[in-house]
Parts: structure tokens; C-alpha cells; sequence
């Protein structure tokens, strides 16, 4: 039974032939965190689950725009979450032709086998959440896609959702033509700095003060107050079950980036469990290369932001 504090996100959209298929009906508190749109860009639908060490997917090109939400409302389901919005899209047309939920999907694999909106902006909880991709048009060339992903934690839940247009192609510029700046990625909130307040309230938390140069992966002597205090956390709740994730710059090709991503991430993970006693079976290391950004590349001030390992908590209990 769909929960009535999400009662509105069962109403349909008015015109639903007028509208962009990308438009679904959100509670009044869901909060748009990011939106991105991309007039050509290429994006990877999952069409399976986690097989085989790769996410089954479908290259699309076209206009893609790409949002997410977060819901001020805890104690709920991602079926709960998801349901309606289903609803929504079968209603503007479209035909599922994959949804899973974590464990089916694969977990961990799958979710960072797919793509993801940086955090704070998207919270995946890797035990709590529900994919599902739809297809307007033939499914061997679908002239519309939409790929919906919900999360929930205990104090709220998260959408993001990724529409893409392929009969919308923009015009490529000729070389005549001004190109435009590249764009940047959204402004990024706060970031917590303290592991409790962000690991416990935004679910993630930026290591910033690890030291990794360009390239290489030995993680400092240190001490580093971060981890210190992450350790501490670790030690004084036993329940807390985190990932290790490394980011780096777009300097060099994707698979270096990210074998060097996850090599930094092992290398915090090790440090955890070597110098402060952190159990091995609480920690996972994983590596997203340069996918997730959260400052520029164009600059060596977003490069330095770029080139990260973040905690992200993976349940309480």
C-alpha cells in the first residue's frame, strides 16, 4: 500500500501531451538539487541487472537532461517512493522494460556500474533503493528514454531521474562559430567536514585533507584529521558499515582513472583497518575515475577538488 504522505505523487500531470516527459509530480517537499541539461550527450540505460562484471546497458544519443530530488519525508520504502511515479510514466506513454530493486539489481555493483548524480545532490543507500528504466518507441530505437532511481535513508528520500530525447539532436557547431564555455557542474553544498555530522546526516563525507599528488596512489604518512575522526566514529559505533570511494581529474583515459581511483580508496581502506583496528568486513574500497566531478577540470583549483576519497555510509545496522 502506498504510503498517504506521498499521496500527491499518484496525481497525474494535467496535460500529458503538452508536457515534458521528463516533468513527473513530486510532493510539494521534494527540493530540486541538481538539474543538468545537455543539448547532445550520450547516456548508458541499464537494461539488466549487475552481470558478468558490467551493467547490461543501451547507448542513447540525443538532448539529455538529468535531475535530482531530495524528499523531506523519513520511514518510507523505495517501492513506496518509486510506485508513483511509475504510474506517471506509463500514463505519458512509455514501457518499462527494466526495474529492480538493490539486491536484485545487484547491490554495490550495480550502483556503481550506473550513473550517478555527484553527492550531496544524490544519496544512494546501497541497502535501500529501486531502479527502473522506460522506453517511448521501438525498443531497439526508442525515441524517448527515462530512467528513474529512488533511495531512502530513515529521514528522507532521494530521486533522480535521467530523460533522453533522441529525436532532439542539436547541430554540432561549425568552426566558425564561437564555442561555447564548457559547462561546469552544479554548485556543490557545504560540505560537511566532520564524519558524524556527514556521515549521519548527508550519508557521505570528502576526506579532504587525505594527500594524494597526481598519479600516484601511496597515501601519505600523515596523520590526517579526517580519518582520524572517521576511525573514531568507526570505533565508537560498531553498526556503521561505510564505502570507500576515489575520484581523480580528467587527466589521462577512464579505465587508468579509475583502476587509480580505487587504488587510493584501498590504499584509506588499508590505513583503517591497519592502523586503527577498523574491521575488514566494514569497509568497502571502490573507484568512480573521473565520473563523478565536483568542480571543473579546467582549472587546476577544480583538478585538486576533483582528485578525492569520500565515506559514504552503507547502512546502521
Amino acid at each position: 500500500m502506498i504510503s498517504p504522505r506521498l499521496s500527491l505523487l499518484a496525481v497525474l500531470l494535467a496535460c500529458a501531451d503538452g508536457a515534458s516527459a521528463a516533468d513527473l509530480t513530486l510532493p510539494p517537499d521534494a527540493q530540486l538539487t541538481v538539474e543538468r541539461a545537455t543539448d547532445l550527450d550520450s547516456f548508458e540505460a541499464p537494461v539488466a541487472g549487475f552481470l558478468d562484471g558490467t551493467v547490461p546497458s543501451q547507448t542513447l544519443e540525443g538532448a539529455v537532461t538529468r535531475r535530482a530530488w531530495r524528499i523531506g519525508t523519513g520511514g518510507l520504502t523505495p517501492l513506496q517512493v518509486m510506485a508513483p511515479l511509475r504510474d506517471q510514466i506509463e500514463a505519458l506513454g512509455y514501457d518499462i522494460v527494466f526495474e529492480c530493486s538493490n539486491i536484485a539489481c545487484g547491490g554495490f555493483d550495480f550502483r556503481f556500474g550506473i550513473e550517478v548524480l555527484p553527492g550531496p545532490n544524490m544519496y544512494v543507500n546501497i541497502g535501500s533503493y529501486r531502479y527502473l528504466t522506460a522506453f517511448k518507441g521501438p525498443r531497439s530505437d526508442p525515441g524517448e528514454a527515462l530512467t528513474v532511481l529512488t533511495s531512502v535513508t530513515a529521514a528522507s528520500a532521494y530521486v533522480q531521474t535521467i530523460h533522453t530525447s533522441t529525436e532532439v539532436v542539436a547541430r554540432p557547431p561549425t568552426p566558425a562559430e564561437t564555442p561555447s564555455p564548457a559547462p561546469t557542474p552544479p554548485d556543490r553544498p557545504t560540505e560537511a567536514s566532520d564524519p558524524e555530522t556527514g556521515l549521519l546526516q548527508r550519508g557521505f563525507v570528502v576526506l579532504r585533507d587525505l594527500d594524494f599528488d597526481t598519479g600516484t596512489t601511496a597515501l601519505g604518512s600523515g596523520p590526517f584529521a579526517s580519518l582520524e575522526r572517521l576511525a573514531e566514529l568507526l570505533q565508537a559505533q560498531s553498526a556503521l558499515r561505510i564505502a570507500l570511494v576515489g575520484h581523480t581529474d580528467t587527466v589521462g583515459g577512464l579505465a587508468p582513472n579509475i583502476a587509480l581511483s580505487r587504488a587510493r580508496a584501498r590504499a584509506v581502506r588499508t590505513r583503517l583497518i591497519d592502523q586503527y583496528g577498523i574491521d575488514p568486513d566494514r569497509l568497502e574500497a571502490e573507484g568512480m575515475g573521473y565520473l563523478a566531478p565536483i568542480a571543473s577540470n579546467q582549472t587546476a583549483e577544480g583538478r585538486d577538488q576533483n582528485r578525492r576519497v569520500e565515506a559514504i555510509l552503507l547502512n546502521t545496522e
